[in-house]
């Protein structure tokens, strides 16, 4: 008997779409073999993950650093990991193959996953993590904010003192310009490169830096602000 047009387009489709799904879970093993940090959302507990190729009854092999099960309890629970849903969740599981904790990715080489009743948790490319950890450390004390003739209207002190959500607090010293005691920064944050100074009131004000010790405000205007970073 023949087959209808819309059956012949299903099939097609069906057939197109196994092997591109089975591509994907195979590029997403390739991806995840490795070195991986996981931490909590602000790094304050952080253990490194070793995901492996070898296969086990339930996914592949892993192996946890010792202070893994002081650092994050839970973590004691993890035998394995592998790949569900359809090609986009990586499971950290126990020895019976039921998940310890889920990741779905969220940005390139950053999964989040989280575990009822105690929050959020990111699995991240280690030596990316070890970069942003770099990176926070060379942001870590005073600042002046000049305007573009160099002239100083603010001294502000970046901390490393949780705030939540990713943010860390931040000190204006002294008195400064009305235009940024206004502004009244209170946390800060990176994010995809940008140094973030927020308010109280959730206003936020973006940095982008022109070399380590100098980040000038975007968007760039006639007369620019620029935070400068104190020797």
């Amino acid at each position: 008997m023949a087959l209808s047009r819309f059956n012949v387009v299903l099939l097609a489709l069906l057939a197109a779409s196994g092997p591109a799904a089975a591509q994907d879970v195979t590029t997403l093993k390739k991806d995840m073999i490795g070195q991986w940090e996981l931490a909590t959302t602000e790094r304050s507990k952080t253990c490194v993950v070793t995901l492996k190729s070898d296969a086990t009854p339930q996914g592949f092999k892993l192996e946890l650093e010792p202070a893994c099960a002081a650092a994050l309890p839970f973590t004691k629970d993890i035998t394995g990991w592998s790949i569900k849903g359809l090609g986009d969740i990586v499971r950290l599981h126990n020895a019976a193959g039921e998940a310890v904790i889920d990741f779905t990715e969220v940005e390139t080489g950053i999964f989040e996953g989280m575990r009822t009743n105690e929050g959020v948790y990111i699995l991240q490319n280690l030596a990316a993590a070890r970069s942003l950890a770099k990176s926070m450390d060379q942001m870590i004390g005073d600042w002046s904010m000049v305007r573009g003739n160099g002239q100083a209207i603010c001294a502000l002190v970046l901390t490393n003192t949780d705030a939540g959500n990713d943010n860390f607090q931040v000190f204006m010293k002294g008195k400064c310009d009305p235009a940024v005691a206004a502004f009244n920064p209170t946390t800060w944050r990176l994010d995809h490169g940008q140094m973030i100074l927020m308010s109280a009131k959730g206003e936020t004000w973006q940095f982008e830096a022109d070399d380590n010790a100098q980040w000038r405000r975007v968007p760039d205007s006639a007369d620019p602000l620029i935070m400068l970073r104190e020797q």
